[in-house]
């Protein structure tokens, strides 16, 4: 048996999840709290197994409370439930320490199948909320990333590499060992993600370094 306690400050919304939680043999109600404050309470005198929890109350949000009760009761399974499809707020409510992020609209059916994917110790995230997320991660990863800016000595041994000067000729030129010259090299190659002279003087073309 899971016993799931509730918490949202709308009668009506704890009522629906009253009567859910009611009509499945393999859950039980621990409490209703309408408050964040009342949610800690209940927390500390029922000890539930899931905390089904709002992300806007009135006295103390979810993500405050879940910050309070997570690192007291650790095992404590804490499913958002909540109208905002916010990324956002999804990743700050899982940083915190919720097991999962349901939005208000779902089915009964996903908010039961929520409670028992969190009870198996995994994450769960609604699908919408899912689909919007990978999305967002494609998009980041689609663009360019910035590149590290180079210091001013990693450009002067960048103009000399194209030029055609060796290791050591840098390092006589620059009055430094060939061990810096081949550090400067590692570094230019490992911030810039290139990999042969072609691509340095690629580089240095397209950035104006050279003529």
């Amino acid at each position: 048996m899971i016993k799931v306690l509730v918490a949202d400050d709308h009668a009506i919304v704890r009522a629906g999840l009253r009567a859910l939680i009611a009509a499945e043999p393999s859950l039980e109600l621990a409490g209703e709290a309408a408050g964040g404050y009342e949610a800690i309470d209940l927390v500390e005198k029922t000890h539930p197994d899931v905390l089904v929890l709002d992300i806007s109350m009135p006295d103390l949000d979810g993500i405050a409370v879940v910050k309070k009760v997570k690192p007291r009761y650790p095992d404590l399974r804490i499913l958002i439930l909540t109208v905002h499809e916010d990324e956002a707020l999804l990743r700050e409510a899982i940083r915190a320490g919720a097991s999962g992020y349901v939005l208000k609209r779902a089915a009964e059916a996903e908010l039961v199948s929520a409670i028992r994917i969190v009870m198996r110790g995994d994450l769960y995230v609604d699908p919408a909320m899912l689909r919007s997320l990978l999305l967002e991660e494609k998009s980041i990863r689609s663009e360019p990333q910035p590149v590290e800016p180079l210091t001013p000595r990693e450009i002067e041994v960048l103009k000399l590499i194209v030029q055609g000067y060796t290791n050591r000729q840098i390092a006589d030129k620059l009055c430094i060992s060939v061990r810096t010259v081949e550090g400067h090299r590692a570094n230019l190659c490992g911030k810039l993600g290139l990999r042969s002279r072609v691509e340095l003087v690629r580089y240095a073309r397209e950035h104006g370094l050279i003529e």
